[in-house]
């Protein structure tokens, strides 16, 4: 059971997975800028490439939606749920 402060074993547990994923990520990063910079570089390279990033994305997506549902209420009362306040879509997923 998490505590308030986010100090129990399962609360440092995520914040450590969360930490790898965004490591990972970055390093992802890094790697796509120099494959894309190669011109030799073919298509099983590249689709390779974008199924790392997909995974990395997801990940840090997911990071960002657990830190972000930590987050107290705004002073209106909604959640920090959007980025730089912009409202939700009608019928739009929750990933778009």
């Amino acid at each position: 059971m998490a505590d308030e402060n986010g100090d129990s074993p399962l609360s440092q547990l995520a914040d450590e997975m969360e930490a790898v994923q965004l490591h990972t990520a970055s390093e992802l990063l890094g790697r796509a800028g120099m494959l894309l910079a190669d011109s030799k570089a073919g298509e099983v390279e590249m689709r390779f490439l974008v199924k790392r990033l997909c995974e990395a994305l997801r990940d840090t997506l997911r990071v960002a939606e657990s830190r972000g549902g930590r987050l107290p209420a705004s002073s209106d009362g909604e959640p920090h749920d959007r980025p730089y306040g912009r409202p939700a879509r009608e019928g739009a997923g929750p990933n778009e």
